[in-house]
C-alpha cells in the first residue's frame, strides 16, 4: 500500500509517499526559513500563505519522485495538530480533498508523537514501549509511550520551550535566526563554565517539567545588566561565544535530567528523542553519555528526521492497520500541547 504523508503545521510544507512496510519512496520539505528570518521567528499569516502556494507543487513533486501518480495512493495522512491554525487547515483541506476526489481513507496525525515515531524509523525496528521526549521550537515535553499509539502526557515545559528560548538567546547576542544553529554554532569555540546560568527544576524530583523562561532572562541580564541596556553587538566574539555555550550547557543539563527521572519513574528502559532541537550536537553528545551510564537505550533520529519532515508521518500506518481512519469533519486542533 502506498500512504501520502502531509506536514504543515508550522514552517515547513511537507510530503512524503510511505509504504505499509515503511518503505519511504520520497520527501519533500519546502522549508520557509527565508521568510521568517528578518523578523526573528516565525509569523503565522506569513506561514499559512507560504503553505497555501507550496503545498499543491510539493504534492506533485513527492509523487513524481515516487514515480507514482494520485491513482497509485491508497490513503492520504494529515498532521492535525498540534501547530499553528491557519497552517494546518492548509495542509487538512489539500488531505481531505484528495481523500474525497480519490475515494481513499483519511488518517489523522498528531504532530509531536510522529517527532517520537521517527525513532522508529531510524531504528529500523520497533522501540515501543518507550519514554518520549520532544525539544522542538513550541513544546519540551515527555512522554510515556506504550505503543505507537498509545502517548500518556508525563510533563513539559510551563512556559518557555527550550527551541523557543533558543531563538531568545540567539536575538539577545545578535546571532541570526533559527537560534538553535545559531548558538550550537557559537557555542563550539566558547567557554561553558565561564557563566554559570541556572537550571530550573532540575532538582525537584517530584515533577517531569521545564521552565526555562527564567534561564532567558538569566541571559539577558548576563548581556544587558539589569539596569540600561546594552547592544548585543557590543559584546566581544569570545564573550558571545562563552554566554552561548552556558546558555546551551544549562538547556542540556535540564532536559538529560529530566529524561533521566521519567525513566527512573517509569521504569523503562528506552528512551526516544525527537524535534528540531535534537539535531543539537552537545544534546546528542550529552544523551549518548547518560544512555552508557544510566544503562537504558537511546535513540535519535537522524538531522534529516529531527526537523519538521513528512516522513514521521508514517505513524499513521499504525492507525491505518489498527481502522482508524477519520470521517471528513476531522478539524484540526492547534495551540501548544502542555501539561495542565
Amino acid at each position: 500500500m502506498h500512504l501520502l504523508t502531509i506536514e504543515t503545521t508550522c514552517d515547513e510544507t511537507a510530503a512524503a509517499v510511505i509504504t505499509d512496510e515503511l518503505e519511504v519512496l520520497s520527501s519533500v520539505v519546502a522549508s520557509q526559513e527565508n521568510l521568517h528570518q528578518q523578523f526573528g521567528g516565525v509569523v503565522p499569516e506569513i506561514a499559512s500563505r507560504a503553505h497555501v502556494e507550496k503545498i499543491l507543487p510539493v504534492i506533485d513533486q513527492t509523487l513524481r519522485k515516487a514515480e507514482l501518480t494520485l491513482g497509485d495512493i491508497d490513503a492520504v495522512a494529515v498532521a492535525n495538530t498540534p501547530g499553528l491554525a491557519g497552517s494546518l487547515l492548509v495542509g487538512l483541506t489539500a488531505a481531505k480533498s484528495l481523500c474525497l476526489a480519490l475515494d481513499i481513507p483519511l488518517l489523522a496525525v498528531n504532530h509531536l508523537q510522529a517527532h517520537v515515531y521517527a525513532c522508529r524509523l531510524a531504528s529500523g525496528r520497533d522501540v515501543f514501549p518507550c519514554i518520549g521526549m520532544i525539544v522542538s521550537g513550541g513544546h519540551s515535553n515527555l512522554y510515556r509511550c506504550d505503543g505507537p499509539t498509545d502517548f500518556e502526557l508525563l510533563g513539559g515545559t510551563i512556559d518557555d520551550a527550550a527551541g523557543e528560548a533558543f531563538d531568545k538567546v540567539a536575538s539577545l547576542l545578535g546571532l541570526p535566526y533559527p537560534g538553535g544553529p545559531s548558538i550550537g554554532k557559537a557555542a563550539t569555540a566558547g567557554d561553558p563554565k565561564r557563566f554559570r546560568f541556572p537550571r530550573p527544576l532540575v532538582d525537584d524530583r517530584t515533577r517531569l517539567d521545564f521552565s526555562f523562561s527564567g534561564l532567558k532572562t538569566a541571559v539577558r541580564y548576563q548581556v544587558h545588566g539589569t539596569g540600561k541596556l546594552t547592544d548585543a553587538a557590543e559584546l566581544d566574539e569570545q564573550t558571545i561565544a562563552d554566554v552561548a555555550a552556558g546558555f546551551q550547557e544549562a538547556v542540556v543539563d535540564c532536559l538529560v535530567a529530566k529524561a533521566e527521572l521519567a525513566l527512573q519513574q517509569t521504569g523503562y528502559k528506552t528512551l526516544c528523542v525527537g524535534g528540531g532541537v535534537a539535531a543539537n550536537t552537545r544534546l546528542r553528545e550529552r544523551l549518548q553519555q547518560s544512555s552508557s551510564e544510566q544503562g537504558y537505550e537511546l535513540h535519535i533520529p537522524p538531522m534529516s528526521l529531527c526537523t519538521d519532515n513528512a516522513v514521521m508521518g508514517a505513524i499513521a500506518i499504525e492507525r491505518l492497520k489498527a481502522g482508524k481512519f477519520e470521517d471528513l469533519n476531522l478539524d484540526v486542533y492547534p495551540g501548544l500541547e502542555r501539561p495542565v
